[in-house]
């Protein structure tokens, strides 16, 4: 095991996150359920605020579990067109997958923030955070959502993903750290001594934690600075 639970991973990862630091213009993106944990200690590290970034997978009528899209916060809709074209799915059954799919994320949402605006991503440098990536799919899907708010920069932060998922994503995005690359990988789950589900409520405290500590800690008169740059072929990893 590399990590004790998600917090110790999120601690473990901040390390490799400190350039982005004390910066404004700075927002921790994470993925729930798994990732609100990992994000919350990075945040607490960087002082940066810290939201949840939803993704539903749009799943093919019938065959769920196979994915033809994903919609996101904020709204966006990432449709796989070679799925569709090839299973002739017509645009009545996208439509109804992807009314059910605004759905379920409306209510996740409200779970989560309330009634609270989803925070703004443009002109911001965007660190997506997950507990760990296996083969990416749901990563990627949130990447291109956001792509399409204009974040200043996107960066992907994990504490643990396979080597050939992380050198993947790595050209979609601005900055990716994956904190360790082990090989052999099998699951994100055996890198962790307690990896237990993370609830809706926990989400929400977790949120309303890191709201109120913000809130405290900030800076009232912060002059804005540059986001840090760095070449997004020099990601900083460590294999073992």
């Amino acid at each position: 095991m590399l990590f004790s639970d998600r917090a110790d991973a999120g601690r473990r990862l901040a390390l490799h996150l400190r350039a982005y630091a004390h910066q404004p213009a700075v927002l921790v993106l994470a993925l729930p359920r798994g990732g609100v944990p990992v994000a919350l200690e990075v945040a607490r590290v960087l002082k940066a605020p810290l939201d949840v970034f939803l993704v539903r997978k749009l799943g093919v009528p019938g065959y769920d579990e196979l994915a033809m899209g994903a919609l996101a916060s904020g709204g966006a809709i990432v449709l796989n067109s070679a799925v569709i074209s090839s299973l002739h799915i017509p645009q009545t059954e996208i439509e109804e997958v992807v009314v059910a799919q605004t759905r379920e994320l409306e209510r996740r949402e409200q779970a989560y923030r309330d009634d609270q605006p989803f925070p703004v991503v443009k002109k911001h440098t965007v660190i997506l955070i997950d507990d760990g990536l296996a083969t990416g799919s749901t990563m990627r899907a949130a990447v291109i959502a956001l792509r399409q708010q204009q974040p200043a920069r996107l960066v992907v932060g994990v504490p643990v993903a396979p080597p050939e998922t992380c050198a993947e994503i790595r050209d979609e995005v601005d900055d990716i750290i994956c904190a360790v690359t082990p090989e052999p990988f099998v699951a994100v789950g055996r890198w962790y001594t307690n990896f237990e589900q993370v609830t809706d409520e926990d989400v929400r405290s977790m949120l309303q934690q890191s709201a109120t500590w913000h809130h405290r800690h900030e800076t009232p008169h912060e002059t804005p600075h540059e986001s840090p740059k760095h070449d997004k072929h020099d990601t900083e990893t460590t294999s073992g």
